[in-house]
């Protein structure tokens, strides 16, 4: 094999892996917004918002044990296999494996036994604390699954990740639905006896994080026996490493907590401020004299549907954030300038190439996919995602970036941009909770101020480590107008068929044309040339037939 061609192989092994979690990702988001239809129906918006509330304390709990461990394990591990150091990347797995058992054990007694004090005191909704105790087992599970993932990717292979997410998901929809339609009806013999009707959505919310747990079991269980099965390759590669290095377990875990910290650090001021949104937003409604029931409520629309959508377009980030690190820190490691810098490209243009037309097709289709998902014709849902939908962006920009900040081993420079952005974040929230009295679009706007301070930030710390600049024509410019053109076709084929036949149909014939004209429109204004394209899965047929149509 000619060096020309081993290296066209790492850039595509690199957006194969990528685009197999991506699509793990995009699956699992689709399974997520189809259960949560009906599981907003079963327990309503109090219901998710008593859900939301969990959630982000759950989230909190999840970072501090386990949730860098994908992320630390896979980057390690990749370093070790890209210098030869076989013996010592099995050796980071298992010392991260045990350090997943000790954190994973412990957050989950604490929020466990702590779930009644969590939910009073610091979130202000008493009546979370039921989902928050179902939920604590979850973060043991968890912590486990994480190190498993890690390891794998490391080694380059997505696909046990991949799987894992799509069983855990498909599992997590099943319990949940049955558990809160279940339990739903338990809440409500219990609010007759004790004379609150919010034990209702409280019990049925519990039921829907059931899932969770039960999904997260299932994932886990996945892994180990993909592992069992791998372990006959993992004892071959152990007995042949010849690189003749063995790092002590005392080394590699004081590596392991410097690598994790800074992860945890700035993913912590991610979903810290999540929390503190709601914290604040709850506090500042009930001083404005709005009753817990309005409140909670508008939180439940954000969590359970703004939230899910936005959520959607970002799992394509955060899977080419995974496939990134590994690869980035393999090429770090053995000083391959070139494809450094290829890689950050095509990370980033490819996340925008999926961020930049889900914010237009939200911004043109905003109460129609309301609609369509949640049957919810009310304005306040429809207008939250009309003016967070800029947000898919910059938060998809910032997340990518951030994974490239880790992969070139800035891995404090992640923490110290987040913690600037969530105090101008803060500010900006109270000044448009307090003064302009804006409500929950105080939240979504705060939001769009975060991210892109984060993506502003982040851009020149890439461009300070590695003199990277990013080239903006292919990557941003193009994908804009074949956006736009892509959303006043998809706004008027809606208007069209709404006028002709109404309902959820002209929705869906309006996103399949979307689909369609966003596509040829990248190929025609040449977004991905052809070697880019052939880089991708079956990638060799989707230039032949492009071609065949003309759009090359």
């Amino acid at each position: 094999m000619s060096a020309k061609q081993k290296k066209r192989r790492k850039d595509s092994d690199f957006l194969v892996q990528g685009v197999i979690l991506a699509s793990a990702g995009v699956i699992t988001r689709m399974i997520g917004i189809a259960y949560r239809i009906p599981l907003t129906y079963i327990i309503g918006d109090e219901g998710m918002g008593f859900y939301g509330y969990a959630f982000e304390v759950y989230s909190i709990a999840l970072l501090l044990s386990s949730y860098s461990l994908p992320l630390a394990v896979s980057k390690l591990v990749s370093a070790r296999v890209a210098r030869g150091e076989r013996r010592n990347a099995i050796r980071v797995f298992l010392c991260a494996l045990l350090f997943a058992c000790v954190s994973g054990l412990f957050v989950s007694l604490v929020v466990g036994f702590g779930a009644g004090g969590i939910a009073t005191y610091l979130m202000a909704t008493p009546f979370s604390r039921y989902a928050l105790r179902v939920l604590a087992p979850g973060l043991f599970v968890v912590a486990i699954m994480g190190v498993v993932r890690g390891y794998f990717q490391g080694m380059n292979t997505m696909m046990p990740t991949a799987v894992s997410q799509i069983m855990e998901q498909l599992v997590n929809a099943i319990v949940s639905l049955i558990a809160a339609s279940y339990l739903l009806k338990v809440g409500t013999e219990v609010a007759k006896t004790k004379g609150d009707e919010l034990y209702g959505p409280a019990y049925a919310a519990a039921g829907g994080t059931l899932g969770t747990v039960i999904g997260a079991l299932g994932g886990c269980f996945f892994l180990l026996f993909v592992l069992y099965t791998y372990r006959y390759k993992m004892r071959r590669q152990y007995r042949m490493d010849r690189s003749g290095r063995t790092e002590s377990y005392q080394r590699i875990f004081k590596i392991l907590l410097l690598t994790i910290a800074p992860v945890i650090l700035s993913t912590a001021i991610y979903n810290i401020s999540q929390v503190l949104d709601q914290v604040l937003f709850s506090k500042i409604m009930a001083a404005q004299g709005n009753e817990e029931q309005e409140y909670v409520a508008l939180l439940g629309i954000f969590t359970g549907k703004y939230n899910t959508l936005i959520n959607v377009p970002l799992a394509m980030a955060n899977a080419l954030s995974s496939s990134v690190i590994p690869s980035l820190t393999a090429a770090v490691s053995v000083g391959d300038r070139e494809q450094i810098y290829k890689k950050i490209q095509l990370t980033i243009r490819f996340a925008m190439l999926i961020a930049i037309p889900s914010f237009v097709g939200y911004l043109a289709l905003s109460s129609p996919i309301m609609q369509l998902l949640y049957g919810d014709k009310r304005q306040t849902p429809a207008l939250m995602l009309s003016i967070g939908a800029v947000t898919v962006v910059f938060y998809c920009l910032s997340t990518v970036t951030n994974a490239v900040l880790q992969g070139l081993n800035r891995m404090t420079t992640p923490v110290k941009n987040a913690a600037v952005s969530l105090g101008i974040h803060l500010v900006a929230l109270l000044i448009m909770l307090i003064f302009f009295k804006w409500s929950i679009y105080s939240i979504v706007v705060a939001n769009i101020i975060f991210s892109l301070s984060m993506c502003l930030l982040n851009a020149y710390a890439i461009r300070s480590a590695c003199g990277y600049t990013q080239e903006i024509e292919r990557t941003f410019v193009k994908p804009l107008i074949a956006s736009a053109v892509m959303g006043v076709a998809t706004f008027g084929v809606h208007k069209f068929f709404d006028f002709l036949i109404g309902g959820r149909i002209a929705t869906i014939l309006a996103m399949l044309i979307a689909v369609a004209v966003y596509g040829a429109g990248v190929l025609l204004l040449g977004v991905l040339s052809e070697e880019e394209l052939r880089m991708m899965p079956k990638g060799t047929m989707i230039v032949r037939f492009c071609k065949k149509l003309r759009l090359m």
